[in-house]
């Protein structure tokens, strides 16, 4: 039988009332009751999962030991059988008796496990690497991290010793994804092998990543432990850590890239339309098809081209379309000379907002974020910049391919009130459980995109040039749709993409070839964006009709970050109850 989908276990969730405005309380009897099931399952699974080393809890800490991950295929069959059980016994759950907060948490878990277990299903594992990221450049979080004590220490001294385990096992999956043409396709693979040659042909292992954690050591490790320590990082760097770099570095050269598919579609993989349609679930949260997509991001994307004419207008420009967005691309006065100069571009974007932030969200989170320049060995084809909690990260490589018009609205994405914001926003709010501490993209790339319209209202765009940034943003995500489904699903070849993308938008060259290279090899994810944003923006728009005067934005931003990420029909209930609420804060009764 094929495997329920995750928008119509969304679905199922949504029609036991998830939401209802006088909901069965837990103090009765069956809401208890079907509380208790439902904890004890999603509390075990996540025992379960931070065990697998698949996530990871501050109460569960020290755990994991030394080890990393396993990923054999042996391993990766037993977490597909877990967590087809698991939605077995959710099936048990009875939906219709629990409490209101657990109905939101069943929706969001069901999901969960849903795509958990779908990819499992379709052996993603099989292909650790895209265009955007592989598993040997994942990996090297475990050098980023702070360390505060030796025992810290000893345990990533302990995991550079694991490192070629799970570099072997990460190629046999490979090798197996290869054998059955599920693979990136070739096109897409050029040059992502240079961490693998940064890392694995370094002269000296003080000159890798895996260094960085004996630069500056805590003062409350003793002088002669640190030198111990730093002995034994340099001699795991050099006979265990490189060996596998370089093993890596000529399996993916002289085996995987040279006879990685030469097809782009995702339909053209093995069960191609049902894999292609499992991600649409995924990353959007809905049920909607490709050809429905597209036809959404043609008819988003007519509309943004009539904003960009009236924007064009208030520039001056004489010309057509083309022509202006010619100039964008060339004028040097749009581009930042030095690094430096865009970092602080970005710095004082960033406090622009400090100044408004009061004025549009009632609850600001506690956690701050630093800007930083995208390291050097993934710089090249990474993307323009990405944030989350304590961080901003800035593409400060290629300086011509980063224009200063479109910054406001990066920033506004990336960092505050995007995603450095957002995340840390989730990450304070107490009794919620682990599980919902994951990314739904739908939800989180949604929210941030709405940052980048949120900046009109805000008066950070200053310029029409500014203001036009943000359009080419915006157009740049409607064109998402239209070419992720079209590449994915309608049969378009990776120049068409990148026509596309040069036609409708204000990015470069070397900006629209590493996207779509990126849309290439990760189907579905870039469909999350557009589509998150319009349920956020049509929410609000139902909210503002039906309160009038009482609508309070803040309230609003407060009551879309106060439940963390969750799929869209969730997050669309939970306004509907807003309304029915009033418009009241979540955060009211607190105050």
């Amino acid at each position: 039988m094929k495997p329920t989908t995750l928008a119509t276990l969304v679905c199922l969730a949504l029609s036991g009332s998830i939401l209802a405005v006088a909901p069965v309380h837990a103090d009765t009897p069956a809401a208890a009751g079907a509380d208790q099931r439902f904890r004890a399952i999603y509390q075990d699974e996540w025992r379960w999962r931070v065990k697998q080393r698949l996530a990871s809890d501050d109460d569960a800490a020290g755990e994991a030991g030394g080890e990393l991950a396993r990923v054999d295929a042996r391993t990766q069959a037993a977490r597909l059988a877990y967590w087809q059980a698991v939605l077995h016994k959710l099936d048990g759950v009875d939906q219709v008796h629990l409490s209101a907060p657990e109905k939101i948490n069943y929706a969001v878990y069901r999901a969960q496990i849903a795509a958990l277990a779908e990819a499992q299903r379709f052996r993603e594992y099989e292909q650790p690497v895209n265009a955007d990221s592989a598993f040997w450049s994942d990996i090297t979080y475990i050098a980023r991290r702070p360390f505060k004590n030796a025992a810290e220490y000893r345990t990533y001294l302990a995991q550079l010793a694991d490192l070629p385990r799970y570099f072997g096992e990460e190629i046999a999956n490979m090798r197996a994804g290869l054998a059955r043409g599920f693979t990136p396709p070739k096109v897409t693979l050029a040059g992502r092998d240079a961490p693998l040659v940064a890392i694995g042909e370094a002269k000296d292992p003080r000159d890798t990543v895996y260094y960085t954690p004996f630069k500056s050591m805590p003062v409350t490790v003793p002088a002669a432990e640190q030198e111990a320590l730093r002995a034994e990082g340099i001699k795991l760097i050099r006979d265990a850590v490189q060996p596998a770099y370089l093993a890596a570095l000529a399996f993916v050269r002289n085996d995987y890239f040279p006879k990685a598919r030469t097809t782009l579609a995702a339909e053209s993989l093995p069960d191609g339309k049902a894999y292609y349609q499992s991600k649409i679930v995924e990353y959007t949260t809905t049920s909607l098809s490709a050809g429905q997509i597209h036809q959404i991001g043609l008819a988003e994307m007519a509309k943004i081209r009539a904003e960009m004419q009236q924007t064009m207008a208030q520039a001056g420009f004489k010309g057509d379309l083309p022509a202006f967005l010619r100039f964008l691309r060339t004028d040097p006065q749009f581009y930042a000379k030095t690094p430096d100069e865009l970092l602080k571009s970005a710095a004082w974007i960033a406090k622009k907002f400090d100044a408004k932030a009061d004025q549009y969200f009632g609850y600001l989170p506690r956690r701050r974020f630093a800007i930083v320049p995208v390291p050097p060995d993934q710089a090249p084809y990474y993307t323009s910049a990405r944030g989350g909690p304590g961080i901003y990260l800035v593409n400060t490589y290629n300086l011509p391919a980063r224009a200063l018009y479109s910054l406001p609205a990066l920033t506004l994405h990336e960092s505050a009130p995007g995603h450095a914001f957002q995340m840390p926003v989730a990450l304070e709010q107490k009794g919620v459980p682990p599980f919902r501490r994951s990314y739904i993209s739908a939800y989180g790339e949604g929210w941030a995109l709405y940052c980048e319209r949120l900046g009109s209202e805000m008066g950070i765009y200053e310029t029409p040039y500014e203001t036009f940034g943000m359009l080419s943003y915006q157009a740049w995500r409607a064109a998402r749709l239209v070419v992720d489904t079209g590449i994915h699903a309608k049969g378009w070849t990776r120049e068409q993409a990148q026509a596309y993308m040069h036609d409708n938008t204000a990015l470069s060259d070397h900006e629209i070839e590493t996207e779509v290279d990126r849309y290439i090899s990760w189907p579905g994810q870039a469909l999350s964006y557009y589509l998150g944003q319009m349920a956020i923006m049509g929410a609000r728009a139902k909210a503002e009709a039906a309160l009038g005067r009482k609508f309070d934005i803040r309230a609003f931003h407060d009551t879309v970050l106060q439940m963390g990420a969750v799929p869209l029909p969730v997050l669309e209930a939970r306004i509907d109850a807003f309304i029915a609420q009033g418009g009241k804060s979540p955060y009211a009764t607190a105050r």
